[in-house]
């Protein structure tokens, strides 16, 4: 099966008065259609702002691609110009925002920021448009919606305003969606109808979901696939069960330790990761998790690792799995 998106070697840097940010350096991995993958890491790391470079919404300048490509559908859409882009984006490739309160315009009626993409990228006319809005939120679970339709975003609450960009998101059926953090500032209970929502749409539309979430349990319920980003890097790449049961790199290892779990010793304060994420203006040389990590060698600190593949759908960049490593530091 051929992929439906390939991010090779892709960097993006901002351009501030205090110097240039390195926000995404070097990343490279593929979507199959229908398929869900996760990219998780702790604020900073690059995540959003991959989303919003697939999506060609960076903003240049202070923002600059500085390398790299992003083939959709055998597509580059770092050579498309604008006018292409636009036939694009909220079509074939949508994204649900991480606030959908900002996200949303205030003044406008759900409805009717639902039926704009309708009306420009399918035709609709304005009835046809209303008729499909319905659809579309009756589809993700609001109850009333030819009523709800006539509200303004002030008048749902926090969950069904993420109802409402999903259904925006999904309005033309794309062929890939950008999830970003769409779960976070949610109860558990709407957490999980958010998730199941997007598992029912994924099956019932082959749409591929790229899952962007600090939510570890979120990301082993959605996505056969995780990568795992620190400090503009992908560290570590896995299928989910493998990742989760099985973790190498020792970022990944410090983010599941932190996850509380149920069947731990309730006297046992919360695993944490020593330090914080470096500066990207001033990236660390070689690897950029070595500040923070216990099993750092002296080579962590000069060259960056070659990524390692331990097997088809696991790799990831670390000098632990070098065959010269410390035995000891690899277990």
């Amino acid at each position: 099966m051929q992929p439906l998106l390939t991010i090779d070697n892709l960097a993006v840097a901002f351009d501030t008065y205090a110097g240039q940010v390195q926000a995404v350096r070097g990343i490279s991995f593929t979507m199959l259609p229908g398929e869900a993958v996760g990219l998780v890491g702790e604020s900073g790391c690059g995540k959003s702002v991959t989303a919003h470079a697939i999506m060609q919404l960076i903003t240049r300048p202070p923002g600059r691609y500085a390398s790299g490509k992003i083939d959709f559908a055998g597509t580059d859409l770092l050579q498309l110009p604008e006018t292409a882009l636009e036939k694009i984006r909220g079509n074939t490739i949508s994204m649900i925002f991480q606030d959908p309160m900002t996200s949303l315009n205030p003044v406008l009626t759900v409805g009717r920021q639902i039926a704009e993409a309708l009306e420009l990228h399918q035709k609709l006319s304005k009835r046809q448009a209303a008729e499909r809005v319905v659809e579309l939120l009756e589809l993700v679970g609001i109850p009333a919606a030819q009523e709800r339709s006539r509200n303004y975003p002030h008048q749902f609450s926090g969950g069904m305003r993420q109802r409402a960009m999903i259904a925006m998101a999904l309005a033309c059926n794309p062929r890939l969606l950008l999830a970003d953090e769409p779960t976070t500032a949610l109860d558990v209970t709407l957490q999980a109808q958010i998730l199941d929502l997007l598992k029912e749409l994924q099956v019932k539309f082959n749409t591929a979901i790229l899952f962007i979430s600090h939510d570890l349990g979120a990301v082993a319920e959605l996505c056969s696939q995780v990568h795992v980003m620190y400090a503009g890097k992908i560290v570590e790449s896995a299928a989910t069960a493998d990742l989760f049961a099985n973790p190498q790199h020792p970022y990944t290892k410090g983010l599941l330790a932190a996850v509380p779990r149920l069947d731990s010793d309730e006297k046992m304060p919360l695993a944490i990761i020593d330090g914080q994420p470096p500066n990207l203006l001033q990236p660390p040389t070689g690897c950029p998790f070595h500040p923070r990590c216990p099993q750092a060698m002296q080579i962590c600190t000069e060259d960056y690792p070659e990524t390692i593949k331990l097997h088809a759908k696991h790799s990831l960049a670390c000098w632990l799995q070098h065959p010269a490593a410390p035995k000891p530091d690899r277990e």
